[in-house]
């Protein structure tokens, strides 16, 4: 998996950090306050947008929400920065990962959708923000995922052509972002993506179920990609 790989790229929600719990109440509480009613595809209309693009979709398809982007963007971070700073936890085996990658010379990124500020949050709260060379969001780029311009961006970043980056994602769209780019991916277990589990072996070129994986040599190689 990190044969010739010379930088890693992470998503961050559900892929690095244990956090795609908070979105579906961020999601009922909010829709509750206004008195929206979710669309029967929601979850997928939204999956791998930025923040900024989620909060769009929320202003076009809810014609009785009357706020702006920026207004619906600073009422969720108002509701999600505590948790973000204090309830956030890494993957199983990511802190290891990281301090092994760091060591070994690998360039470490962040590719997320998620607010900068609510990211770099999480980030410092577990003390490993200072690991990453690189972190850019998907607002910071021209289309979120699965465009592959927020890898892309982290790429050039790191001055690593995208095929020496190895990609950890956990949602059909964001490994299709990393693919995209030219990367390897290795999909990432998470209690919310399990019902796309197909799909995600389907896309991605490796699997795992935590980072203890990658040290213990018991990933799996996706056999539909050969490797």
């Amino acid at each position: 998996m990190l044969r010739g790989k010379k930088a890693v790229i992470f998503d961050m929600d559900g892929s690095l950090v244990d956090s795609m719990w908070i979105w579906p109440e961020v999601d009922r509480i909010y829709m509750g306050k206004y008195g929206l009613k979710q669309p029967a595809d929601f979850h997928k209309a939204i999956e791998g947008k930025s923040y900024t693009e989620t909060a769009q979709y929320f202003v076009d398809t809810f014609r009785t929400l009357h706020r702006t982007v920026d207004q619906v963007k600073e009422e969720w971070k108002e509701m999600t920065m505590e948790l973000y700073s204090t309830r956030v936890l890494p993957k199983p085996g990511a802190v290891d990962f990281l301090k092994a990658m760091h060591e070994r010379g690998v360039l470490l990124g962040i590719a997320t959708s998620n607010d900068r500020s609510l990211a770099e949050a999480a980030l410092k709260a577990q003390g490993i923000f200072g690991y990453f060379d690189s972190v850019r969001t998907s607002c910071e780029v021209a289309a979120g995922k699965p465009a592959p311009d927020v890898y892309l961006k982290v790429a050039e970043d790191l001055r690593v052509e995208p095929s020496a980056c190895l990609v950890f994602e956990d949602v059909p769209n964001g490994i299709r972002a990393g693919k995209n780019a030219g990367m390897e991916v290795c999909a990432v277990d998470d209690e919310f993506s399990r019902c796309d589990e197909e799909e995600k072996r389907h896309l991605a070129d490796y699997f795992i179920h935590d980072f203890y994986e990658i040290r213990d040599n018991t990933y799996e190689r996706c056999r539909q990609n050969g490797k």
